[in-house]
Order: C-alpha cells, then sequence, then structure tokens
C-alpha cells in the first residue's frame, strides 16, 4: 500500500515509513562513524622522509612530463603511496621511514624500477637522480594493464570525479550521476545545486551545450550517463570562465579517444523500472586524422507520486485541501555525437563535430482533488484531472575548434566557434471530471482542456582564449567571448465548450520573445615565489536582454555592464599538503524560463510561472580550502562564505478559491557560511571508502516581499560511499546520502535520506563487465516541505523516482596500435 493515501487514512503507512527512515538513519550514522574513525587511523604516521628525481628520455635527453610514481613496501605487493611528475619530469613523494621499492611508468616508455630505498633518520631525503625512460618496443596488446582511475582527483581550485570507477553510474543518466557526487544536490524535478545552492552553471565540455537543456539542466535527464568521461566540480571560478553561476561550475567531459587504430566500448542496460538502452563509443585514428563517434539511444519509464495538505484561512472559516498524483513518465531518446581532429602536427589540431539528441515524451498525470469546507468532516468537491502530454524535443549543436601550443611549454592559443539550435514542442489534453460528496456530477467543476506550447532557441558563441608565460613561473591569460541568443515561447490553452468548438482561455495566449546578448574580456595574471603562488583575474562582461510579449505589447529591457574581480592565492608546504584562498564575484541572470510569464498547467491547483520583472543576483564568494594526500588515502577541507544581493528564489501564493502560483522574485539578500570535508581512505586491499560531509547557515531576507519572508538556518547533508572486493573478480559498492531539515524564508524543507546498493563483475577475459545496480532501496528519497503564507498554509511531499534495479552489460574494444610509435611519428612530423 502506498504512503501516498488519503492522509486522513495514512496514520498506518507513517508509521511503518517512520520505522524505514528511523533504521536508515542508524545505518547511515554507523557508516559515516565507521569511516570517521578509518581517517584517524591515517593520522598514526611516524617520521617521514623523502624520496624524489627526475625522469628524461634516454634517446633525447628530453623530461618525459607526468610519469606515474608508485611506492611499495620493499619486496610485497602492498602500495604505499604515490604521486606524479610535474612538466619538467621532476617528482618528490613523502614517505614514512622504512624500505622500498620505486615504480615509474610513463605512457609510451619502459617501466623504471629502483628497489631497496632505506628512508630513515641518517638518510631522511634520497635522491635518485636523473632516471632514463627507454622507449617501449611492446604494444599495448602484448601488455594488459588492468587498473582504474581513482574515483576522485583533488586539487585546490576544482575536483575531478572519474563517474566510470563509480558502479551506481551504470545504466544511470547525467542528472543521476551528477546526484551521486560530493557536494552536488538533485531534486525530483531535476534541478541541481552545489553546495545548497541551486545557481549551478552546467558545461559539457567546457561550454555550454545543447546537450543542458533550455530549462537549463532538464536535458541531463536524457543524457546517458555511459557517455560520460569525467566530472569537473569548480566551486570558486577565475576570471577565465563566465561569470554566471554563484554556487560554481559543474563540467561534464564526454568520453573521447585518440589512440592510433580502431577502439571503443559497447554498453547495453535493462532494468526496472523500465529501462532500457545502448551505447556504442568507437573511435578510429590513422596517422592526423582521428574520427571519433558516441551514440546512444535508450527508453525508459519513469513513476512518481505525491501529496499535498493545504489550508486556506479565509474570514469566518478555514477550507482544506487533500491532493494526491500519480506520474509516468515514458521516454525515447537518440544521442548522436560525432567528428574528426586533424593534427597539423604534435602542437596544432583542428576538431569539428556535430551533437544531435531527440526526445520523445508521453507524461500521463492524475491528480485527485479533496475539497473541505470549515473542517475535514465536511467534504465539498471530488476532482480527477489527467494531464496527457505529448512532447517531442530535437536539438542540435555544431562546433569547430582550432588549438595551437607553441614551443615554449604552456603558451597556446585556443578559438571556438558554437552554434547550438533547440526546438521543444509540447501537445497536452487536460480531462477533469467534478463529483458532489455523493456521487453526483459537478458541472461548474468539470472540463475538457488543451494547451500547445511550442519553444525555440538559437544560439552562436564564439570564444578565443590566449595563454603566455612570463620568466620562469609566470603566465598570463586573456580571452574574448561573445554570445547571441534568442528564444521564442509560443503559448495557447483552449477549453471544449457546449458546442464542442475549443476556444481561447482568456488570458492563456502570447508569444514570449527572448533576446540576450553577452560580451565579455578578462585577463589573469599570476606567479609563483618559492611555495607561494597567486593568480589575480578581472572580467568585464556587458549584457544586453530583452524581452517582450507579442500580443499585448509588453517589453521589458535589461542593459548593464559589470565588473568580476576573482583572485586565488597558494600556498605549499610540501608536494601533498596545500593550502588556496579564493574570492570572486558572480553573477545568476534569470534564466529564459524564470522570466516566461506563461503558467504550468497540468495541476490547476498549483501553478508554477516566470517573472518578467526579475533582476539579476550578484554575490561575493570567499574560499579557504586545503588537501593533504596521506598513504592510504586523501583529506579536503575548505570553509567558504557567499553574500548575495537580489537572491532569486520561488515564493509561493495562495488566493482564497485555494489556487496557488509559485513564481521566482528577488530577495532582499542572502548571506551564507560553511565547512565541507571530504575524504578517501584505502582501509585494505578490499575496502576503499570515501566520506563527504558539509555544514552550512544560510541567513535568507525576502522581508522586501512580505516582512515574515525571513530565515535563518543550520543545515548538513553528507554522503558515504563503501567500495569492497569480494574475490573472484567481483566488486560492491553501498552508498548511504543524507540532507538534514532546513528553514526558508516560507517555512521549511524536510530531510531526505536514501541508499544505493551496487556490484559488478568482470567477464570475457576482462574485456566485458556485468553490473547490478539498486537506486533508492528503501524508496525513501522523498521530498518534503512545508510552506506558510498570507492566509494559508501548505504540507507536500514529493518522490520523483521509485526505486530502481538495472543490468548493465559493458564490452570494451581495445587498440592494437604502439603508443611509441604513435607519439614518435607525431613529433617527427612537425
Amino acid at each position: 500500500m502506498s504512503i501516498f493515501t488519503k492522509i486522513n487514512t495514512s496514520k498506518a503507512h507513517i508509521r511503518v515509513v517512520n520505522k524505514i527512515n528511523m533504521k536508515f538513519k542508524h545505518l547511515v550514522s554507523f557508516t559515516f562513524i565507521l569511516t570517521i574513525l578509518s581517517f584517524s587511523i591515517l593520522a598514526q604516521v611516524g617520521p617521514k622522509g623523502k624520496i624524489k628525481g627526475q625522469i628524461i628520455e634516454k634517446e633525447s635527453k628530453a623530461p618525459v612530463p607526468f610519469s606515474s610514481i608508485r611506492i611499495f613496501q620493499a619486496g610485497a605487493q602492498k602500495l604505499i603511496t604515490g604521486g606524479i611528475g610535474d612538466d619538467k619530469g621532476q617528482f618528490s613523494t613523502e614517505v614514512v621511514y622504512g624500505t622500498y621499492d620505486v615504480v615509474i611508468e610513463s605512457v609510451g616508455f619502459e617501466t623504471i624500477t629502483q628497489k631497496g630505498i632505506s628512508i630513515n633518520k641518517e638518510n631522511h631525503t634520497i635522491n635518485l637522480g636523473i632516471l632514463e625512460a627507454k622507449s617501449s618496443s611492446k604494444t599495448l596488446e602484448e601488455v594488459t594493464v588492468k587498473g582504474q582511475k581513482a574515483s576522485m582527483e583533488l586539487a585546490l581550485d576544482k575536483r575531478i570525479f572519474n563517474v566510470g570507477t563509480d558502479l551506481a553510474n551504470r545504466g544511470a543518466t547525467a542528472s543521476e550521476i551528477l546526484g551521486n557526487l560530493p557536494s552536488i544536490q538533485v531534486d525530483g524535478e531535476g534541478g541541481v545545486k552545489l553546495r545548497g545552492s541551486d545557481n549551478v552553471r552546467i558545461l559539457i565540455d567546457g561550454k555550454p551545450s545543447t546537450l543542458v537543456g533550455i530549462s537549463g539542466a532538464g536535458g541531463l535527464q536524457s543524457l546517458q550517463g555511459n557517455l560520460i568521461e569525467k566530472v569537473e566540480v569548480i566551486t570558486n571560478p577565475s576570471a577565465r570562465y563566465e561569470a554566471e553561476g554563484m554556487a560554481g561550475i559543474i563540467n561534464i567531459v564526454l568520453k573521447k579517444n585518440q589512440n592510433q587504430g580502431f577502439n571503443g566500448a559497447i554498453e547495453t542496460t535493462t532494468g526496472y523500472p523500465e529501462n532500457f538502452g545502448a551505447t556504442a563509443i568507437v573511435n578510429y585514428r590513422k596517422d592526423k586524422l582521428n574520427f571519433f563517434l558516441n551514440y546512444g539511444l535508450f527508453y525508459r519509464r519513469t513513476p512518481g507520486r505525491g501529496n499535498i495538505y493545504q489550508e486556506v484561512y479565509t474570514p469566518g472559516q478555514t477550507n482544506y485541501l487533500q491532493q494526491t498524483s500519480q506520474n509516468n513518465v515514458r521516454g525515447m531518446v537518440n544521442n548522436i555525437r560525432g567528428g574528426a581532429d586533424y593534427f597539423f602536427n604534435e602542437k596544432t589540431v583542428l576538431t569539428g563535430s556535430y551533437i544531435f539528441r531527440r526526445t520523445d515524451v508521453r507524461r500521463i498525470s492524475d491528480f485527485h482533488y479533496l475539497d473541505y469546507q470549515k473542517s475535514l468532516s465536511n467534504l465539498y468537491s471530488i476532482t480527477d484531472r489527467q494531464q496527457d502530454e505529448k512532447e517531442a524535443e530535437p536539438n542540435s549543436e555544431y562546433a569547430l575548434t582550432f588549438k595551437k601550443s607553441f614551443a615554449r611549454k604552456g603558451k597556446e592559443f585556443t578559438a571556438d566557434l558554437r552554434y547550438l539550435d533547440y526546438w521543444e514542442s509540447s501537445d497536452q489534453l487536460f480531462t477533469q471530471v467534478g463529483k458532489r460528496p455523493d456521487g453526483s456530477a459537478f458541472p461548474e467543476n468539470s472540463r475538457i482542456q488543451k494547451s500547445l506550447n511550442d519553444e525555440a532557441e538559437h544560439q552562436w558563441i564564439l570564444q578565443a582564449d590566449y595563454v603566455n608565460p612570463v620568466g620562469k613561473d609566470g603566465k598570463i591569460e586573456t580571452g574574448l567571448r561573445t554570445s547571441f541568443r534568442d528564444m521564442t515561447n509560443d503559448y495557447i490553452v483552449t477549453q471544449k465548450q457546449e458546442t464542442g468548438e475549443f476556444t481561447v482561455v482568456p488570458g492563456l495566449q502570447n508569444n514570449f520573445v527572448y533576446h540576450e546578448n553577452i560580451t565579455a574580456a578578462y585577463a589573469i595574471w599570476g606567479t609563483k615565489i618559492k611555495k607561494f603562488s597567486y593568480q589575480v583575474g578581472i572580467r568585464g562582461e556587458m549584457t544586453d536582454i530583452r524581452t517582450e510579449l507579442l500580443q499585448t505589447h509588453e517589453k521589458n529591457p535589461r542593459n548593464y555592464a559589470n565588473l568580476f574581480p576573482s583572485a586565488h592565492f597558494t600556498y605549499s608546504l610540501s608536494a601533498d599538503n596545500s593550502f588556496q584562498l579564493g574570492y570572486s564575484r558572480r553573477v545568476r541572470r534569470p534564466t529564459y524560463n524564470e522570466l516566461s510569464p506563461f503558467v504550468t498547467y497540468s495541476d490547476n491547483r498549483n501553478y508554477f510561472s516566470g517573472n518578467p520583472n526579475l533582476n539579476p543576483q550578484f554575490t561575493d564568494v570567499f574560499d579557504l580550502g586545503h588537501v593533504k594526500y596521506y598513504e592510504n588515502g586523501s583529506i579536503s577541507s575548505s570553509i567558504y562564505y557567499r553574500n548575495t544581493d537580489g537572491k532569486i528564489d520561488r515564493i509561493r501564493q495562495v488566493d482564497a478559491n485555494g489556487y496557488s502560483v509559485t513564481l521566482p522574485q528577488n530577495f532582499k539578500n542572502e548571506v551564507s557560511m560553511g565547512a565541507e570535508f571530504t575524504g578517501s581512505s584505502n582501509l585494505s586491499k578490499i575496502w576503499k571508502a570515501d566520506l563527504s560531509v558539509n555544514i552550512f547557515r544560510a541567513k535568507a531576507d525576502a522581508s522586501n516581499i512580505d516582512p515574515n519572508y525571513v530565515s535563518d538556518t543550520y543545515s548538513w547533508f553528507a554522503r558515504h560511499t563503501s567500495r569492497f572486493k569480494l574475490g573472484g573478480g567481483v566488486d560492491a559498492q553501498l552508498r548511504a546520502n543524507y540532507e538534514a531539515p532546513q528553514n526558508t524564508p516560507q517555512g521549511s524543507r524536510g530531510y531526505i535520506a536514501w541508499m544505493d546498493l551496487s556490484a559488478s563483475k568482470d567477464i570475457m577475459k576482462g574485456n566485458g563487465t556485468l553490473t547490478l545496480n539498486i537506486l533508492d532501496v528503501f524508496s525513501s528519497r522523498i521530498m518534503r516541505s512545508e510552506t506558510r503564507g498570507t492566509g494559508f498554509y501548505t504540507k507536500s511531499e514529493f518522490q520523483g523516482r521509485l526505486t530502481q534495479f538495472n543490468l548493465t552489460f559493458n564490452y570494451r574494444i581495445k587498440t592494437t596500435k604502439q603508443a611509441a610509435k604513435q607519439r614518435r611519428s607525431m613529433m617527427d612530423e612537425e
């Protein structure tokens, strides 16, 4: 029996859910405490020494950059620590006193091994000197190297998540993958938050893309996760990035290979509720030309449910609403991404690419309304309403990128031109039947309506960036960017009359036009002085936005110019222990949907609309971060402060008849501050654990809208992941998530807790992998909220996805070309 039954008969179900949630809380708490205790083990280390050296190519004596350094316990296979060499081939790694074997690996070169290196009080620093690497004469086909990238790579300005190592991501969408990452929250409607803020800039391969969708992040629910290589989270961007995005930037990097020969991967998924899909990722590289192609096709059914309880206070009486809803969304998605790289030489490449995605959706939503007058024992009317929507979203993207690297290391020029073409058509039928409490017809509350909603977007983006090293460690970066975007929304709602004719509902026909031109330029200077480095920058943006309702001739222009400074300071105590202080000024411009005055019409008791009178919000962001690498893991921490003027957020209003409208408005101000901790630990050969905790305080002031709309909340959210090697080639993973309650200017949001389980096994001699995952094991990922305003109180629950079972098969096609030969042939052709 569903917990989303009538509220006055759901007490037993609530007790059951509360018991499940209480058990779940205990389990989450146990895993968090266990991981925290495990991190304390990391601190139990003795005196440390250092192993350093430099790797050069034997024939040319040129440095070999970015080699992989692994340090093992002498005579054993136990990995103690590791590191990466720099661009000059130099490396330096700290270890506790002991005896070790050092293994150095570089792509295209034979492995270098140094055994029996002793670190002690008398010899606390061992310099291995210059180590010569020989070009490898073996092909990749002759040597099978099995391993996986670290699930998270830490840097002070960003975190890089190699999402392919996460078993829960198999068969998932991009939206679900983001929801599995630390600091990121994804609600039931696909909205993305970073550190609790929904103003996040989402990029694909570092650029805006139609794959994100016209509504900001809606397209991520249609982007298959197995097309994604990694996700970069940048919480305090520098001036080189667009100023858009108060909370930061999420950059999704898609898979693309440039190895010689033919290689790729094929993946298929089946699941329940229905989740069927297949993806092919292939590329072919011959000499200077590389072709790549990704294709994905999948079908998914997503059931959801919700309920609303509402009280409306009118003179002399209180009216009540009990509402339940069931949603069933079926979607077919085609994704094609193809292109080619042409290498004029090793340092100059031209890339052309094309993306096409089409999404076809059938959405059926059923709403059941019970209206009471004066008391919950006095039922006034019963209403059933169904939305039947057919939606088509074809969109295309064309891109041309030129990149030139110069002889001097770090000097490069990049130019990028792209065109985005997006279109969405929605055809909806609404059938509403009203009844009296005795079951007799209620004609005044019965109707048949239709809604047509066509949206289109066209955008040109041109961007050029230049980086030039100055002196030994200095660097200047400059760039220009301009974009032109035009969007239209043709909207009409009609209602069937007694004659059978459909006529326009007054006030629900118009055409909304949006024009946006943004021009930007930036400059950054950075340098390094011993252990201290800094980077300061300034970005200027000129914004011209015009909106117009064609039928009613309502125009609303926006023109403004702004400067956005940034500064980042880094102090490295050692190669594995660093601090960074960062500052940036950010802007959030109202999105197209936030400005469009048209309302959603599926639930005719709860409307959502845009606000053409919205102004941009501006935020000053400060961030102090620390990264520390240990022998068996790492810990990163940061404290942050954000001050936002003109905060954009939604406000709910309810009229005397119980009909609500929720639309975005500018708050007076919001101040938030918090601390974030992320840790990773290899507890043993078979157990690896990660933990991410974010604790924050947020003070929101919307007293300019209503004197009572102010809030001061303390809250936190945490995510724990444990990965186990069970033997026999089987890996397992458990992830627990918890988001604590928090206050809002109009009420509060309840806690959310859920858990995912996954397991995988390599088959077919390591070329294939089978993965089973269960997402939201207890079906407990429920969004809860309470909202209060003048004359009303509303309590709601919404669950956008139920427990999901997925079985995924991945098959990898390996390259057969020689990596060293590829590298050398490109150098010879310069």
